[in-house]
């Protein structure tokens, strides 16, 4: 019998808090660990939620301060009522750093955390340090593969079930071993909350081709992003081959590139040791 890698068990030795703090209109789980001189932000994708870099918090803590935070409509944040464009996430960000009075972190973002994150660094460079751009969306996928996300993600949460839920988690792992029970039931849980089935739907609205190309990240924007840049890819990337993460990390002054095998849009969870020692090695260096 193969034992599963246990978010509680990550997470029940590393001294840390989870609080709900007001920014803005929007109640924000966040957790907290370490004691370092820097921070770093990290931001889970779409539809997820802070657990998506569980196996992360205790090699960054060593270093850093870490927050991790679920979303506006996203995770046990406050819901949404309307469509959630870049712009509400990055005001988030923005008002977040001010809430724990941040002057600088390093922002490192999953999927749409990576959008936000690169959004981020272009309109506000003063509030970054460095950024990890992991997996990142902001880019035009075929309208296949948006319908796919859209679909299987409403689909989970109109009807919660064990198999919806994993299959919904499936669509981001290079193996199924990947997509836990625990991590299942945290998932389901979330997803079952009364007012997350319409918070998705506003999630969701990225999916549409018409607005998620008036969100796209620009190359005017990679090209103003000051602060140095990892852009992370996975040899089972489903939004593109690795010539899309390269033509991003070359777009970016400071940019810099890394291939991760063997994992697919979730390479800090299904590759945490990789993940983590390159992270450090970029952020410390």
């Amino acid at each position: 019998m193969t034992t599963q890698r246990s978010v509680w068990q990550e997470l029940g030795a590393l001294p840390h808090e989870i609080s709900y703090v007001q920014v803005g209109p929007w109640s924000t789980r966040v957790l907290t660990a370490g004691q370092g001189s820097e921070t770093v932000v990290l931001i889970a994708g779409t539809s997820g939620h802070l657990e998506a870099h569980a196996w992360n918090l205790r090699a960054l803590s060593k270093n850093f301060r870490v927050i991790a935070y679920d979303s506006p409509g996203h995770g046990y944040t406050s819901l949404a009522g309307v469509d959630l464009e870049i712009a509400d996430y990055t005001e988030h960000l923005l008002g977040l750093l001010d809430t724990f009075g941040i002057d600088k972190a390093h922002i490192a973002g999953e999927s749409l955390g990576g959008w936000i994150a690169a959004k981020f660094a272009a309109a506000h460079p003063d509030r970054v340090l460095k950024v990890i751009l992991n997996a990142p969306g902001g880019t035009m996928l075929p309208a296949a593969r948006l319908a796919l996300v859209r679909q299987l993600s409403q689909a989970a949460v109109d009807n919660p079930t064990e198999e919806n839920v994993r299959e919904r988690l499936e669509l981001v792992m290079a193996s199924p071993a990947s997509v836990t029970d625990e991590l299942v039931a945290i998932r389901r849980a979330i997803y079952s909350q009364p007012a997350f089935a319409e918070s998705m739907r506003h999630i969701l609205c990225l999916q549409d081709p018409e607005i998620r190309r008036r969100n796209l990240i620009t190359d005017a924007e990679f090209a103003a992003i000051p602060n140095e840049a990892l852009v992370v890819w996975t040899t089972e990337e489903p939004s593109g081959p690795d010539a899309v993460g390269r033509g991003m990390a070359a777009k970016i002054p400071k940019g810099e590139f890394l291939m991760i095998p063997n994992a697919a849009h979730w390479p800090q969870w299904e590759q945490p040791e990789l993940y983590n020692t390159s992270a450090l090695e970029f952020l410390t260096k």
